[in-house]
């Protein structure tokens, strides 16, 4: 664990030790001939795009899967040059940085295709595409039925390349897999004639981390993942039993105590008053960083490796706990949000299940002020 800062408030600890066993075991467990996309959207879940894509390369990354245009480009500009693909739509503003900087970009409709082909045209380049199909999603994606026509016109522009062909499954975790099934026979399907036509990009991909701990026994040329990266849970596993480890940890410290008696309300509108007498410590990490409001008053952190209650109202910039039980806390003292502490341990998961949501919202909640620490690598 690095030595605590002085100057930090609040901070994420990203294990690169753990990002490498978990690339490692996700390359065993898929078939050969399959590579991984890694998939570094939303700051790479919260993680720290730049950090884990600077790793994943050096461990012989395929290719960077990313939101939009800005993530893409904020690697570039740190010196990524690995292959990056844009999973999600593009608007027309996003089309001229994408052709400089080599970004390929999925593909969900004529129009689009046409457009990013006259910006390409302009700019005397050509414009690495994937033909996003909609199987079963419901969302983006060309429909089945003018997927091959679409084809036919990306292959026959000169300013186009059309790299790769993908489907998003839309329930991979589902205990009945059945709509899974059914989408990857449509998407077979939908290749099989694309290739009858002659033409034969060099990717095809659909399956994600839950698809990856599946019963599906294709994969196709590359699956894209992010979630068992990062040591999050698909939705495959009961709690705390994913095999792969956690990479984030989250901490803060003490900013301030005071003994307050019974009776004193502890932060806004009075949502806790103390039932004896108490000590706080206030902690500078509030929902802007990325702790959610939803919390107040239903979670723990931990402190000398002790478990104490989040109480009070969490705030924009802070939040306080009660460190009555636990002896000798002092200003300064680490502060563990998410990750382990003596012999306890907070996981993405617990403060999800706690909120009723899923985990990589919490990571991905982590606000611009929290700084990314790569230990362990």
């Amino acid at each position: 664990m690095p030595a605590l800062d002085e100057r930090a408030r609040v901070w994420a600890e990203i294990d690169l030790g753990a990002l490498e066993r978990n690339y490692r075991y996700l390359q065993q467990r898929l078939p050969d001939g399959t590579n991984i996309l890694a998939v570094l959207k939303a700051d790479a879940y919260g993680h720290g795009a730049v950090i884990v894509a600077r790793k994943l390369v050096e461990l012989g990354l395929h290719m960077i899967g990313v939101g939009d245009s800005s993530e893409a480009l904020e690697l570039r500009s740190a010196g990524i040059t690995a292959p990056i693909l844009i999973l999600g739509a593009i608007v027309p503003g996003e089309m001229e940085p994408i052709v400089q900087n080599d970004v390929a970009t999925c593909i969900h409709s004529h129009n689009r295709a046409r457009l990013l082909s006259d910006v390409a045209r302009a700019l005397g380049r050509k414009a690495r595409v994937h033909l996003m199909i909609d199987t079963g999603m419901g969302r983006l994606g060309v429909r089945p039925d003018v997927a091959q026509a679409l084809a036919k016109e990306i292959a026959a522009d000169p300013c186009l390349v059309l790299e790769g062909v993908c489907t998003h499954y839309g329930s991979a975790a589902s205990p009945v897999p059945f709509h899974t099934s059914e989408q990857v026979s449509s998407f077979v399907r939908i290749v099989q004639e694309i290739e009858a036509l002659g033409i034969r990009p060099r990717l095809t991909h659909a399956s994600n981390s839950a698809a990856v701990f599946s019963t599906l026994s294709v994969h196709f040329s590359m699956a894209r993942v992010g979630l068992a990266l990062f040591g999050l849970n698909p939705g495959n596993f009961p709690m705390g039993t994913a095999p792969v480890d956690p990479v984030l940890s989250l901490r803060t410290q003490v900013a301030f105590l005071k003994d307050i008696p019974i009776g004193t309300p502890v932060g806004y509108n009075r949502t806790f008053v103390t039932r004896r007498a108490t000590r706080i410590a206030v902690v500078p990490m509030g929902y802007s960083d990325g702790l959610p409001y939803s919390l107040s008053n239903r979670a723990f952190v931990l402190v000398r490796g002790e478990r104490a209650p989040l109480i009070g109202a969490i705030s924009m910039d802070y939040a306080t706990i009660d460190v009555t039980d636990i002896p000798d806390v002092a200003v300064g003292e680490e502060v563990t949000v998410i990750g382990t502490n003596g012999k306890r341990r907070i996981s993405a998961e617990d403060l999800a299940r706690t909120i009723g949501t899923i985990p990589y919202e919490i990571t991905s909640r982590l606000g611009r002020r929290v700084g990314r620490i790569p230990v362990g690598g």
